[in-house]
């Protein structure tokens, strides 16, 4: 199947906005970093409101720390339309039963399809609920995150929730490289894994490997 490119899908959207108007979108964002860029971006053309839902990170003081610089973020940054928070209930139960059984599975494959997904649909499932125009991620700016299937899981969801997906691949024209930029300017926390715990244990054993291998030589 052939990649879509969903930057350009963005670009003839944003086209097609008629003049004066300013949709609402509803963004799920998983921190302050990867939310930087796509803020300074997005929030030219559309009224954003971050929606906070994560309940695949740990431990709590993560979640919390990442709360606390992604509201800083957006009190700081001079953006052309305002922007609001919504944090989502921490309920990590709900994150470690949907993935029951795949705790070994690498990090990129089927158990991280299962996070998009629960992360996304509520997402859709309250952008329906309080009437926004589009609803999307900022989770498509990681060179770590599978653009192509976030891009398939949100629009499956907009059948569902009847609420427009957000065409997003926010890699492109430099997205990422911005976003450390502007992670570098307002001195923002940068984690070293996605946030899960079985990340986190992918993460640490990779940089083990890295010391071990460094002793050798």
């Amino acid at each position: 199947m052939q990649k879509r490119n969903y930057q350009l899908e963005l670009d003839k959207l944003i086209r097609q906005i008629p003049e004066g108007t300013v949709p609402t979108l509803l963004l799920h964002s998983c921190c302050a970093p990867c939310s930087s860029y796509t803020l300074e971006y997005l929030s030219q053309y559309f009224s954003i409101t971050v929606f906070y839902y994560n309940p695949n990170i740990s431990p709590e003081e993560e979640f919390r720390k990442r709360v606390s610089e992604l509201t800083r973020l957006i009190s700081e940054m001079p953006l052309k339309n305002p922007v609001k928070f919504i944090e989502g209930e921490y309920i990590p139960a709900e994150f470690y039963e949907l993935v029951k059984g795949m705790e070994d599975i690498p990090e990129g494959g089927e158990r991280c399809f299962l996070c998009y997904r629960q992360r996304l649909e509520k997402t859709a499932s309250l952008a329906a609920e309080m009437g926004f125009d589009y609803f999307g991620t900022t989770l498509s700016i990681s060179p770590y995150k599978n653009a192509q299937k976030l891009g398939e899981i949100s629009e499956e969801l907009s059948e569902v929730y009847a609420v427009k997906a957000l065409p997003l691949d926010l890699k492109k024209r430099g997205g990422y490289k911005r976003s450390i930029e502007l992670s570098s300017e307002y001195s923002l926390y940068r984690q070293d894994y996605c946030g899960c715990v079985f990340s986190r244990r992918e993460s640490e054993a990779k940089r083990a490997r890295r010391r071990a291998e460094i002793e050798k030589e």
